[in-house]
């Protein structure tokens, strides 16, 4: 396969990990699916990871990628094949700028993971009442009895949870889309889009 119709097909991959990532980080803005006040949402979620990093950052290279295949590979100075290679090598850029935008999103989303959501408390004896990070290094994850701390809003430990993951996952698989881009970038400005491309007589791609 050329190296722009493979760029292509990362670009094609890449755009509903985006939409996924931006939805996840609007639902985590509603905790159990409910709608509170901005001061009872988790800290985390205003970092925009979803949206940010693995979102409005990543549109940016897919898009790139998806244009790859349709560059008219007019070159320069008479080198048919010198446009292609420009624009493999520039992708890498845009490659580079998805990695740091879906790390982003991973780091955040691991930090949030492990903190654990924000929640009101009911306290007992000399325990503390109110909202709270009730939890601590991640413990809530391998003792789920830990969950019901939380009483308000219901359900928010699991929503917390399963949506981070999302975002985890999500962005992992765009560093790996991201990085693979790299490769092929590289590849495809070091021996042009194809071998019709590079010496073809035809120029077929």
């Amino acid at each position: 396969m050329c190296s722009g119709g493979f760029a292509k097909c990362l670009g094609i991959s890449l755009m509903p990990l985006t939409i996924v990532c931006v939805l996840c980080n609007i639902l985590l803005f509603f905790p159990g699916g409910n709608s509170v006040v901005s001061e009872k949402i988790t800290r985390e979620v205003w970092f925009f990871g979803g949206i940010l990093g693995s979102g409005v950052l990543m549109i940016f290279p897919a898009l790139v990628f998806l244009g790859l295949k349709n560059n008219d590979c007019c070159g320069c100075c008479g080198n048919e094949s010198c446009g292609r290679r420009f624009a493999m090598l520039s992708s890498i850029l845009f490659a580079a700028v998805g990695v740091l935008g879906a790390g982003y999103s991973v780091v955040v989303s691991c930090v949030a993971i492990n903190q654990g959501p924000l929640c009101h408390v009911k306290g007992t004896g000399q325990n503390e009442t109110g909202w709270m990070y009730p939890f601590s290094n991640g413990d809530y994850l391998s003792d789920k009895s830990l969950w019901s701390k939380c009483i308000e809003p219901k359900d928010v430990v699991p929503w917390h949870l399963s949506l981070f993951c999302v975002l985890l996952v999500m962005g992992l698989i765009q560093i790996a889309l991201c990085a693979v881009q790299v490769i092929n970038g590289l590849l495809g400005a070091l021996c042009g889009d194809c071998c019709g491309c590079c010496g073809g007589s035809d120029g077929a791609v």
